[in-house]
């Protein structure tokens, strides 16, 4: 792993710039809407359009990663990301009103589409780079370490840009993007090869991705929606403590984003703690995380009992804890779990659930405050015991003797025997 280590330190800089460049507005939304004289609604698609469109372009990135390569699809995604955010800021710099919000939206249009072809191609990228089940691991829990730093950050940064220029964050996410490019451009080796395997067209590929549904398709559902029930329980459970923080104790600013970065921060270094731990060993992947789904689950049912801000702060920390344990056996079970030739795919669809988990969780946690602080947190943990019950009976990775992973056979020359029998066919 130490010869990779700038190769790792390059990837990671993209879940970070991504999460920044999303999670960097909300604490400013405020200040956007009254600047450009817009309603609520019309500010919140400001993150509405960025995670939508990712979600519809993000199995597409991935086929053309297991196609063309993890680089050619990441370097032209990181500037168009750039770009969209390069428009956000002309516009607020030259125009204004609706007339800015529209051109504002059409960036946030394009750096959406940036991140699809972004972030999702790392979790492939890392398993190409390392033959070594441990590595991979360890690797993986760096990678979602980042991405949690991001939203660790993101509130304290965005609020404090926030107080310098109301558009300051727009300016960061061109300049965080060039840099990352730079370093996956200069820093990151392709994997190696095998010059002889062919490239499938797209009606073999779909094909094989049906081939590999239908023979894994149980616990890759599980995870798939594992992945989306996290998010949906982190980012419901930041709305609500953001709300709460302002309108109940009056807390604005950079003091609420540091309130915020509470549970975000253990959440993080439980993400980095679980990535180490569970090395190459896949059952104690599979245990760690439903251990996680029950410690947030048990904390979401605890929270729905009191309504003191030390003492919600408090359990909110545990329910990031366990999603920090959880998602890094996930990230690593689906992604070592899959053939190098389908993984980008595979994992970009994961990635996909997690968005659409990022975008569900605000919005129905609005719906549900309205009904009392017990039916929220009862709701909250209801779909934390439907994640621990998947990880429990639907999460069923298999081990060969060795305790390695399983997959396809190759001979001494290196092309797998699917390939030899195609050559054969002909």
């Amino acid at each position: 792993m130490k010869d990779k280590k700038w190769d790792l330190v390059a990837l990671a800089s993209i879940p970070l710039i991504m999460t920044l460049g999303n999670s960097m507005l909300i604490p400013i939304l405020p200040q956007i809407s009254k600047e450009l004289d817009i309603s609520t609604f019309q500010v919140s698609m400001l993150i509405t359009v960025f995670g939508l469109v990712a979600i519809i372009l993000i199995p597409i990135a991935g086929f053309l990663s297991d196609r063309y390569g993890r680089k050619v699809v990441i370097l032209p995604s990181l500037i168009l990301a750039g770009l969209g955010g390069a428009i956000c800021v002309a516009a607020a710099f030259f125009m204004d009103g609706i007339t800015a919000y529209w051109v504002i939206l059409a960036g946030r249009f394009l750096q959406g589409i940036g991140a699809a072809g972004a972030f999702p191609i790392v979790l492939p990228f890392v398993g190409d780079l390392f033959n070594d089940e441990k590595e991979i691991s360890k690797s993986l829990g760096i990678i979602e370490t980042s991405n949690t730093f991001g939203k660790v950050l993101s509130p304290i940064l965005g609020a404090y840009l926030g107080t310098l220029l109301w558009y300051a964050p727009f300016i960061a996410i061109p300049i965080l993007c060039f840099i990352s490019f730079l370093m996956v451009l200069f820093l990151v080796s392709k994997p190696e090869k095998d010059e002889d395997a062919e490239k499938p067209n797209i009606r073999e590929f779909m094909s094989e991705i049906k081939r590999v549904l239908h023979k894994k398709g149980r616990w890759l559902y599980a995870i798939f929606a594992i992945g989306g029930i996290c998010m949906f329980l982190i980012f419901g459970v930041l709305f609500y403590l953001s709300e709460t923080l302002e309108t109940k104790y009056q807390l604005h600013g950079t003091t609420k984003g540091f309130v915020l970065a509470i549970p975000l921060t253990l959440l993080c270094l439980s993400s980095y703690g679980g990535g180490k731990i569970i090395g190459q060993n896949k059952r104690l992947m599979k245990w760690l995380g439903f251990a996680g789904m029950v410690l947030l689950t048990a904390a979401m049912i605890v929270a729905g009992f009191g309504k003191g801000i030390f003492f919600l702060l408090s359990f909110l920390s545990l329910v990031g804890i366990g999603i920090g344990v959880a998602l890094p056996c996930m990230d690593a079970l689906i992604t070592e779990g899959i053939e190098k030739d389908n993984r980008g795919t595979i994992t970009s669809l994961y990635s996909s659930m997690r968005f659409i988990g990022v975008a569900v969780g605000p919005p129905v946690v609005s719906l549900l405050m309205p009904r009392g602080h017990w039916v929220l947190f009862g709701s909250l943990a209801a779909v934390g015991v439907v994640g621990g019950l998947l990880t429990l009976f639907a999460v069923t990775p298999s081990e060969d003797k060795t305790g390695k992973k399983s997959g396809r056979h190759k001979d001494k020359s290196g092309r797998n025997i699917r390939h030899i029998r195609r050559q054969r066919a002909r």
